[in-house]
C-alpha cells in the first residue's frame, strides 16, 4: 500500500491554490529535550519535509471552506508530543471560532514514547477541543489513514460524527507488533483492519482518498444545514384528492404488506440526493434492519433512521442494535440541529432470547425519551407497516406523514386477537375496531399528512416516492423556520393532549 504524504493527501483533497498552513514554530516540551531526542527530531524534519507530525491549515473543500489537521507518518511515525497535540488544540480552537467543519486525517503510530507520560496526557486536551467543537454544532470529520493506533485512534481518531477509512489500513487500538513482544504470539489477523471495523459498524465506510473530495461534500452539505436553513417551499398539497373514509383495516395491512411495495431504499433512491449511508452504533453493533443516512429532499438536509422492512422479513426482525444505532442518529441530529426524519415500516420488533438480553424493551424506552425530547426539527413518515414497539420508539415527533396504505397498531392485529380472542383468527376484526388506519390517525391527532397512493404505492413506486420527498421537504423547512421552544412545546403538548 503507499502511504500517502501530508502534501499528497492535501494535493487531492483541497482545492487546486486554496491550502492555507496555521502552523506556527513548534513548541519545546517544558520538561526540555534531550540531546538525543533533539537529533531525533531533527533527523524527521529533514526525513518528511515538515517541521512536526501535525499539520494544520484551511482549505476549500469542493468550494466549502474547512479546517484541516493531518498526520505525517514520515515524522516520527505521526506521535503526537506536547508539540504536536498544542498544534491540534490551536488548530481545533480557531475552527471552533471561525465555525469551520474540520477534517481530521490521523495516520500515526499513537502517543511518543521520547515524551512519556506528559505526551500521553496530552490527548485529554486534544480530546477536549473536540468536544468542544462539536458543542459548537460544527461537524467533525475523520479519514483514518494507514496506520491509525494507540492513543490517536483511542482519541480524535474516534470522536467523528462521520468516520471513513483508507482500504486495507491497519487501525486499532494496540499496535500488532506490541501485542507481539509483550504477550509473545501474533495479534489475530484480519482484525485491525478497515474493512473489519466497518463490518462491525465501528466506522461508516471505506473509501480511496480520491473519494474523499466528493464525499465531504455531500456529508457537509447535510451536516452544515442548520447554518444554512434552506428558503421555503410550496405546500405540495399530497394529501389524498378523496379521503378514504370506509377502507376496511385488513385491506390496508395487506396491502402493506406487500413485498413488492417500495420502502425506505427507494425513497432514498428515487427521492434523494446527496445519499450517504452510515453504519452501526459506531461502537461494535449494526442491525440490517435500520437504514442510518445522510440525505437531502429537494433543498432540505436530513438524517434519516429508516426501517428496512425487506432487510427485517428476509433476514430477522428489528433488534436492540438497531435502536441503538437509532439513537446515534438522534445525537448526531440534537448535537448538530439536523432535521431528523424517521421511516416506520416494521412487522414489530424482535421476540426472541436475544433481545430480551440485549435490553429491547430498555432501548426502546430510551429511544423514545431521546426523539421526544431532541430540540432538533423530526418528522416521522408510516410509510408501510407500523406494528408495536418497533414502530412506538420512532414515532414521536414534530409532524408525522403516513402513506394512504400506512398503519399504527400496539402489536401487529395476530398478537391482537391473539391477546384477546386467544387466537389469530380474529385479526382483521382487532384491527378494525383499533382503527388503525391512516385516516384514523389522522382524525385523532396521530398524523398530520396522508400521502396519497393512486390506487397503490405498489403500482406507482416512482411517483409515489416522489410524492413522500415533496412532503418531507415541505415539512422539513417549514419546521426549520420555526423558533425551537416553539417546535418544542408544540411537541410535547402534542402527546399530552391525545384522547383527552
Amino acid at each position: 500500500m503507499k502511504r500517502l504524504s501530508v502534501a499528497e493527501l492535501l494535493d487531492i483533497v483541497v482545492d487546486q491554490g486554496t491550502f492555507q498552513s496555521w502552523d506556527e514554530e513548534p513548541i519545546v516540551p517544558a520538561g526540555g529535550i534531550s540531546e538525543d531526542y533533539a537529533a531525533d527530531l531533527a533527523a524527521a524534519r529533514e526525513k518528511s519535509g515538515v517541521d512536526e507530525a501535525v499539520v494544520t491549515g484551511e482549505g476549500m473543500v469542493k468550494g466549502r471552506r474547512v479546517a484541516l489537521v493531518a498526520c505525517e507518518f514520515r515524522f516520527l511515525a505521526g506521535s503526537i508530543g506536547v508539540a504536536a497535540a498544542e498544534r491540534l488544540v490551536r488548530a481545533i480552537e480557531r475552527a471552533t471560532a471561525e465555525g469551520l467543519p474540520v477534517l481530521a486525517g490521523p495516520a500515526s503510530g499513537g502517543t511518543r514514547m521520547q515524551e512519556g507520560t506528559v505526551a500521553f496526557l496530552s490527548m485529554v486536551k486534544i480530546t477536549a477541543a473536540v468536544h468542544a467543537h462539536r458543542k459548537a454544532g460544527l461537524p467533525f470529520l475523520v479519514y483514518l489513514r494507514h496506520p491509525t493506533t494507540g492513543g490517536v485512534f483511542a482519541s480524535w481518531g474516534s470522536l467523528g460524527h462521520f468516520t471513513v477509512a483508507e482500504p486495507g489500513a491497519l487501525v486499532g487500538f494496540l499496535g500488532p507488533r506490541v501485542y507481539e513482544q509483550i504477550y509473545n504470539q501474533p495479534f489475530p489477523e484480519g482484525v485491525q483492519t478497515s474493512d473489519n471495523l466497518h463490518r462491525h459498524g465501528i466506522i461508516d465506510g471505506i473509501i480511496g482518498p480520491e473519494r474523499i473530495p466528493e464525499t465531504v461534500s455531500k456529508v457537509l452539505n447535510i451536516l452544515m444545514g442548520a447554518r444554512e436553513v434552506p428558503s421555503p417551499v410550496a405546500d405540495p398539497h399530497t394529501a389524498p384528492e378523496v379521503e378514504p373514509k370506509d377502507t376496511h383495516a385488513w385491506d390496508i395491512i395487506t396491502a402493506s404488506r406487500n413485498p413488492d411495495r417500495p420502502g425506505v431504499r427507494e425513497l432514498l433512491r428515487w427521492g434523494a440526493s446527496d445519499v450517504v449511508p452510515l453504519s452501526g452504533t459506531s461502537q461494535g453493533e449494526s442491525d440490517r434492519g435500520l437504514l442510518l443516512a445522510l440525505a437531502r429532499f429537494g433543498s432540505a438536509p436530513a438524517i434519516v433512521l429508516g426501517q428496512d422492512r425487506q432487510r427485517q422479513r428476509s433476514h430477522e426482525p428489528m433488534g436492540p442494535a438497531a435502536l441503538r444505532q437509532a439513537r446515534r442518529g438522534m445525537a448526531l441530529a440534537g448535537e448538530l440541529h439536523i432535521p431528523l426524519v424517521t421511516v416506520i415500516d416494521t412487522p414489530g420488533a424482535a421476540l426472541s432470547k436475544a433481545a430480551e438480553e440485549g435490553g429491547l424493551a430498555g432501548e426502546i424506552a430510551r429511544s423514545l425519551s431521546d426523539l421526544v425530547t431532541l430540540k432538533a426539527p423530526t418528522v416521522s413518515l408510516i410509510m408501510g407497516e407500523g406494528s408495536g414497539g418497533g414502530a412506538l420508539a420512532l414515532i414521536p415527533t414534530d409532524r408525522v406523514l403516513t402513506a394512504q396504505n400506512g398503519w399504527l397498531s400496539p402489536l401487529p392485529p395476530e398478537g391482537a386477537s391473539a391477546i384477546v380472542y386467544r387466537d389469530t383468527e380474529h385479526a382483521a376484526e382487532m384491527a378494525q375496531y383499533q382503527q388503525v388506519q391512516a385516516e384514523h390517525l389522522k382524525a385523532n391527532g396521530i398524523a398530520d399528512r396522508i400521502i396519497a397512493e393512486k390506487p397503490d404505492a405498489t403500482d406507482e413506486p416512482q411517483e409515489f416516492v416522489k410524492r413522500v420527498a415533496s412532503a418531507l421537504e415541505f415539512e422539513i423547512i417549514d419546521l426549520m423556520r420555526k423558533p425551537i421552544h416553539r417546535r418544542y412545546g408544540q411537541r410535547l403538548d402534542r402527546y399530552r393532549a391525545l384522547g383527552l
